[in-house]
């Protein structure tokens, strides 16, 4: 069962990225006439293509649960952007309705998006594409940014999507060594920043692979994917096959690093990936309840991430007051911040 659930976890971030940022449907330019009232997602044939704006696809998962930390992280996007950004929120059945009213009844109403509906279901076995679904082999979106849901942006996303990635790369990330400041975070909470964090360098397997353990990782919390290099290279197949022989070889390290996400796309992309300007990712925010960066440098960061199990909506964490500025309250009363009394 917990290796099910591993195996969950990682088709979960797959799924989110190769299927559901896909799922696109052509969208007009908001009319000036409807700017002031509720905008959902206009899902129309496009009569005038060349008068659309270029389009940014931003992918944010809405985990029962965490769909605060998604509604802050689009917030956020919102807040800091006049550009064209279409929001695809991924979400399972019954929590749609709650998503939906939330965006709806704040001042999220104006963005476009759309709600994927995620069905556990197709996790069983391996991920494959649905000939009942012709859409899903035709990706419309040349390139394609998926954000992790406990960080929030106070750069303009078009910076990141502006990446440029190298002639044959399907993704960008962050290196683990990118900054000094960050390195200094990792040292300080023990945290791994090499291959060695992740792969067990003691399987036969994994030596094969001929990855020095020194390494510097990458964390998959902020990718920007180029689509069609994604499929070309049928990236998917080879993330499922590290993620098979992880259960039958069990390969990855037992300490798993960052997350069970992280070890199959670090040896997939090992060599072949472009990289995020490092202040689009700062990270290791949610890896201690003390640890904490200079207000200074948080304050010139693009994107701001949490990852690891302190979150800014529960306690203890730290920096909370940054993600507390795009935080929108759930209308139903459902989703609450966790608070020491006062």
């Amino acid at each position: 069962m917990a290796l099910l659930k591993k195996i969950n976890q990682i088709l979960l971030i797959l799924l989110v990225l190769t299927v559901c940022a896909i799922l696109y449907n052509k969208v007009h330019k908001v009319p000036s006439s409807l700017k002031n009232k509720t905008v959902l997602l206009l899902i129309v044939d496009l009569e005038s293509p060349e008068e659309m704006e270029e389009e940014i696809p931003v992918v944010i998962c809405a985990a029962a649960g965490r769909m605060g930390a998604a509604i802050a992280a689009i917030s956020s996007i919102y807040s800091n952007t006049e550009a064209n950004v279409l929001f695809y929120v991924v979400g399972l059945k019954n929590t749609i309705p709650h998503i939906r009213k939330w965006i709806e009844n704040s001042k999220l109403k104006e963005i476009k998006f759309k709600i994927v509906e995620f069905n556990p279901m197709v996790l069983k076995g391996k991920i494959r594409q649905d000939a009942s679904r012709p859409e899903l082999l035709q990706p419309k979106h040349e390139k394609v940014i998926y954000l992790d849901d406990d960080v929030i942006v106070q750069g303009d996303i078009q910076e990141l999507y502006d990446t440029k990635l190298a002639p044959g790369h399907a993704a960008a990330f962050s290196d683990d060594c990118d900054l000094p400041s960050t390195h200094e975070m990792v040292r300080s909470v023990g945290m791994q920043n090499t291959y060695m964090g992740f792969l067990d360098y003691r399987k036969q397997a994994v030596r094969d692979l001929g990855i020095s353990p020194s390494t510097c990782s990458f964390n998959p919390g902020v990718i920007v994917a180029n689509m069609t290099e994604w499929k070309h290279q049928r990236i998917t197949k080879q993330l499922e096959k590290w993620m098979q022989r992880n259960v039958e070889e069990n390969l990855y390290s037992s300490t798993l690093g960052g997350g069970v996400a992280t070890s199959p796309m670090l040896i997939v992309f090992y060599g072949k990936h472009s990289t995020i300007n490092p202040m689009w990712h700062i990270r290791h925010l949610g890896w201690s309840p003390d640890t904490r960066y200079s207000e200074h440098f948080l304050q010139e960061a693009k994107l701001l991430h949490w990852n690891g199990r302190y979150k800014p909506w529960d306690y203890p964490s730290v920096h909370t007051d940054l993600w507390e500025n795009w935080f929108i309250p759930d209308p139903s009363g459902k989703f609450k911040l966790t608070r020491p009394e006062s």
